[in-house]
C-alpha cells in the first residue's frame, strides 16, 4: 500500500510522474468524504510535497479537484459546489500541469540541496516543506561558515548543471534500509509496517527513501536561488530556496 496502490486506487503518479491525463472509473462518491477512483495520477501529498490540483471530466461536466484525504482509501476532494460524479462513471482525470511540474522541480531541487549539505557539511535534515517554486529545508548544523549561503547556492547549482540522472526504484524494506545513509533525516520517517521502500537516487550525489514525484534529471530543475539562511535553535538552520524562473 502506498507504492503502487492506496486502498482501492492504483497510483499512476508514482509509476509515471509525467502522466497528466488518463481514463478511470469512479468507485465511490460521497459529498462529505470525496471521490475514490480506480486509477489516479493525483499525487496525494506527503513528505512535505503538497497534493496535486486538477479536474475530472465526465459527460460534458467538469469537477475541480482541490485536495486529497488519505485514509483506508485515497479520497479526492472536489471544489465546493462542483458536481459529484456518481459511482460507476467513466471519466477523464487531468492533473494541473504547471503546478505539478513546478513541484517536481522544487522537490528534486531540495534533494540536491540535501545531498550537498550532507556531503560537504555532514548535516542531516530535520524538516522541510515546499510549495510550487519555493521551499525550505532545516538541517542539524551547529556551526555555519560565514559564506555558507553563497557556497550552498554555488554548490547546488553546480550539481544541477551537471545534469545528473534522477533514478527511482522500489526495494524490499530490509534491502533498502541496508543501503548506507539511506535515511537523510534525523529520524526514520518510513512507516514501520511499510514492506516496500521507494528510493530516489540523484546519481552520484544523493540516495534516499522518498515517496514524492521528481524530474528525470537535475538539469530540468533549473537554477535555484538560496533566499535566506536562518537560525532556528542552537543547532538547527533553515535554508529557504526558490526556483529562479
Amino acid at each position: 500500500m502506498g507504492v503502487t496502490h492506496h486502498g482501492r486506487t492504483h497510483r499512476l503518479d508514482l509509476a509515471d510522474p509525467t502522466l497528466r491525463e488518463w481514463e478511470c472509473t469512479v468507485l465511490h462518491a460521497d459529498p462529505e468524504q470525496g471521490i475514490v477512483l480506480d486509477r489516479s495520477a493525483f499525487y496525494p501529498g506527503g513528505g512535505g510535497q503538497p497534493p496535486d490540483h486538477g479536474v475530472l471530466l465526465w459527460q460534458g461536466v467538469q469537477t475541480r479537484i482541490v485536495g486529497t484525504r488519505k485514509g483506508d482509501d485515497l479520497w479526492l476532494i472536489p471544489a465546493e459546489g462542483d458536481p459529484l460524479p456518481p459511482a460507476g462513471t467513466v471519466l477523464t482525470g487531468a492533473v494541473e500541469d504547471e503546478r505539478r511540474t513546478r513541484l517536481m522541480r522544487t522537490h528534486s531541487g531540495l534533494h540536491v540541496l540535501c545531498g550537498v549539505v550532507f556531503r560537504d557539511f555532514g548535516a542531516l535534515a530535520t524538516g522541510g516543506n515546499m510549495e510550487p517554486g519555493e521551499a525550505r529545508m532545516d538541517f542539524n548544523l551547529p556551526e555555519v561558515p560565514p559564506d555558507f549561503k553563497t557556497r550552498i547556492e554555488e554548490l547546488v547549482n553546480a550539481e544541477i548543471a551537471a545534469d545528473r540522472s534522477v533514478a527511482v526504484r522500489v526495494l524490499p524494506r530490509v534491502e533498502a534500509l541496508a543501503l548506507p545513509d539511506i535515511i537523510r533525516t534525523q529520524s526514520n520517517l518510513i512507516p514501520p509496517d511499510e514492506q516496500e521502500v521507494r528510493i530516489v537516487d540523484i546519481v552520484g550525489l544523493d540516495v534516499q527513501a522518498d515517496g514524492g514525484t521528481h524530474v528525470a534529471s537535475t538539469a530540468q530543475i533549473g537554477k535555484v536561488q538560496v533566499v535566506k539562511v536562518e537560525s532556528k535553535g542552537r543547532a538547527n538552520r533553515r535554508v529557504r530556496v526558490r526556483l529562479a524562473d
